[in-house]
């Protein structure tokens, strides 16, 4: 008897979306997390892949379901010199790190290790960072019918194996378009994409950069996320911020108080270290912050003084 051609949903048993990082990555489909190059795409990512395979909380504080293995693959830095310092830096159980080795035959997308891999390393994530690096020789980016079938088979693969697929990319220089539509390639990279992500920087607000959705079809966008890059490497992560994403999409610079900027400055740098209250006048008056707003903010922060060396020294309270 010849198998039908059509069924009906009736007969299908609905399942929940399952997540990695609510609402922002989901298990068993595509994520794109894109951004100008120099915004801190890697070392998120490398961020993400120490939480998952050490069991730690997700940025905002979300908790994980245990200890997992992920799959970096990265085509632009070292594996010994660049790649395990910075997994053994952001904390990772480099055990649970694994990468494809591809010394004598280069890595593409529709590469069959890919899903052999995921298999049988049982992986929770893979990451391909950057894209660009790994489009198959015969594929242009820009062509939307190849692209789409390239990127179907390893969401197939994905939700195969129920393993979140990260796909990291830089934008191009095009301007006054929307941010969507900025990745570099066609458009249907984002359109397969399940959760496209966006790293950007707020220019009023120094050394702070925020990842938030651009596009969540399996769940309602999620705030954006602050982060810090740490002087000797690594991230700080300074939680959850009620922004305007939709302004942050068309413009990266979000207006705060000067209050606001001189927080976010003072956090930035005392958070690693004790620091001469010259350096914290200075860095502040850098960014237009008066001595009486940095008196407040002070105050604010909960700063304690003393004196070493005939200087006086400012120091966040520390964690209880």
């Amino acid at each position: 008897m010849e198998d039908s051609v059509y069924e009906y949903y009736s007969n299908v048993i609905a399942e929940p979306i399952e997540w990695l990082w609510y609402p922002y990555i989901p298990l068993g489909k595509l994520t794109v997390i894109q951004g100008d190059p120099g915004e801190g795409k890697s070392t998120f990512a490398l961020n993400i892949v120490a939480r998952i395979t050490t069991g730690q909380a997700m940025p905002d504080g979300s908790p994980t379901s245990g200890r997992h293995v992920a799959i970096y693959q990265c085509a632009e830095d070292g594996i010994a010199d660049t790649i395990k310092p910075r997994l053994q830096q952001a904390g990772a159980d480099c055990e649970r790190v694994a990468y494809i080795v591809d010394d004598d035959i280069a890595l593409t997308l529709e590469d069959g290790r890919i899903e052999t891999a995921i298999r049988d390393t049982h992986a929770s994530v893979f990451i391909i960072d950057p894209i660009q690096a790994f489009i198959p020789p015969d594929t242009d980016m820009q062509s939307a019918t190849k692209m789409r079938s390239v990127l179907r088979k390893l969401a197939s693969i994905a939700d195969r194996y129920k393993c979140a697929v990260i796909l990291i990319g830089h934008m191009n220089k095009g301007s006054g378009a929307k941010t969507l539509y900025r990745g570099l390639g066609s458009i249907d990279i984002a359109a397969i994409a399940r959760s496209v992500l966006m790293i950007s920087r707020d220019e009023s607000r120094p050394g702070i950069r925020y990842i938030y959705p651009i596009k969540s079809s399996l769940a309602p966008e999620g705030p954006a996320v602050a982060f810090s890059f740490k002087e000797q490497g690594g991230i700080v992560w300074h939680g959850r911020y009620d922004l305007n994403t939709a302004e942050l999409m068309d413009s990266i610079t979000v207006k705060t108080t000067k209050r606001e900027r001189a927080r976010a400055k003072l956090i930035q740098l005392l958070e690693n270290e004790d620091r001469p209250a010259k350096e914290i006048y200075a860095g502040l008056g850098d960014i237009g912050v008066g001595s009486r707003t940095v008196e407040k903010v002070k105050k604010e922060l909960q700063v304690t003084t003393y004196r070493s060396g005939g200087s006086w020294y400012w120091s966040l309270p520390k964690p209880k």
